[in-house]
């Protein structure tokens, strides 16, 4: 598959929005909005990071929308973050995805955050660089509890 990154267009939002609404991708992502399903939250949201500083990119796969892929936050402490809909999991996108951001985004260090039992996460990062550095506690919406996730670094 060829993957792509490009800037995100109008049409690609309700794309996102069904994508994010999926129970399985929502439990294993576990750190996602308190109600995924509110979409004037969502649309404000998107409409926030839009308008920001922060490189946000949607996902091509063979010229579909499969996802979202973004570098968020300040400079020395900003975070990357991905999505790519549970139909193209396994296929190597979000690291391709992941590898072109991190080509478009040279600055590091880059940080990442993934639930710790979200196994396929944690080897995309793996495999573009990120190591792990700490483990930390917190609320997953989607889960409805505590959970540890692993904080990742990828260094110059």
């Amino acid at each position: 598959m060829n993957v792509e990154l490009r800037e995100v267009h109008d049409s690609d939002l309700p794309v996102f929005f069904r994508q994010m609404n999926d129970p399985e991708a929502l439990h294993m992502a576990a750190f996602v909005p308190k109600d995924p399903a509110d979409r004037d939250a969502f649309d404000a949201h998107w409409a926030r990071i839009r308008s920001s500083s922060d490189v946000v990119r949607t996902v091509l796969a063979d010229g579909d929308v499969v996802g979202s892929a973004a570098v968020y936050g300040v400079v020395g402490e900003r975070e990357v973050t991905y999505w790519v809909d549970r139909a193209y999991w396994g296929k190597g996108i979000a690291t391709a995805a992941l590898r072109a951001l991190l080509t478009e985004v040279p600055e590091r260090p880059l940080y990442a955050r993934a639930a710790s039992d979200n196994a396929g996460s944690l080897r995309v990062l793996d495999k573009c660089g990120f190591r792990a550095v700490a483990t930390a506690s917190g609320y997953a919406s989607a889960r409805g509890a505590e959970i540890e996730e692993t904080v990742l670094i990828l260094e110059g």
